[in-house]
């Protein structure tokens, strides 16, 4: 499966500032792909894109090579193919326990209850949540919140993970936690796509680099060649 960007070019509404500018790449199921760039060279904006909150004004998003409709029905299905983790997980988690926040998503695809439950204990069993689901989300530390965010998407089952600055701010403990939850979700098949601003991490753990700059992809390919250069920040 494949997720396509092809020429796509997005306004904010009131705004007349192109936040991406003819944008074109492809993620393939499975890659680990390191998403860098300064702020506001668009990869917020490529990850709204990703799931379907924002509508390119020009140019397509592609699932698998057929081009993405926008339609209700439509959109319910990109969603539960391509998941956004948020840098603030704050912003996704609204239930009042950490089992029924990861419910939610499972639950409003049409599944049973006892499906939902599977999907939640699977995915609290690999971010290591197990002991936390009757917790309150109010009560979770910064790092255990980062896991249930990212579990929350991950009990959908999506073929895509987007995820903005997941590890950033968190202690390195909890960062390998994370980082090694991603591994995982890439070795069965999911692609992982990260914001970063960690370029070693960048060239390390990713398999392709997409760079961005001023709303254009500026370098994409091998993060050995992508991220290396006088133009490079480390």
């Amino acid at each position: 499966m494949t997720l396509t960007f092809r020429n796509v070019h997005v306004t904010y509404p009131g705004s007349d500032r192109l936040a991406l500018r003819g944008v074109s790449a492809e993620i393939a199921a499975g890659q680990r792909v390191a998403l860098v760039g300064r702020n506001g060279s668009g990869k917020s904006t490529l990850m709204l894109v990703a799931n379907g909150i924002l509508r390119p004004q020009q140019g397509e998003l592609l699932l698998d090579g057929r081009s993405v409709r926008y339609d209700r029905r439509s959109l319910a299905e990109l969603r539960r193919q391509v998941g956004v983790v948020f840098q603030n997980p704050d912003d996704q988690l609204f239930s009042a326990s950490v089992y029924q926040d990861i419910s939610l998503g499972p639950l409003n695809l049409g599944l049973s209850q006892a499906e939902a439950r599977a999907r939640v204990l699977q995915a609290a069993e690999l971010c290591g949540l197990g002991e936390l689901l009757e917790r309150p989300t109010h009560a979770l530390s910064g790092g255990e919140k980062v896991r249930v965010a990212l579990a929350g998407v991950l009990a959908m089952s999506p073929r895509f993970l987007f995820a903005d600055e997941l590890i950033n701010g968190l202690d390195p403990w909890m960062r390998r936690q994370v980082l090694h939850i991603l591994e995982r979700l890439s070795a069965s098949g999911c692609a992982v796509i990260l914001a970063t601003h960690d370029w070693g991490l960048a060239r390390e753990w990713a398999d392709y680099a997409i760079w961005m700059d001023a709303g254009r992809v500026f370098r994409q390919g091998k993060p050995q060649t992508v991220l290396s250069g006088p133009e490079c920040p480390d």
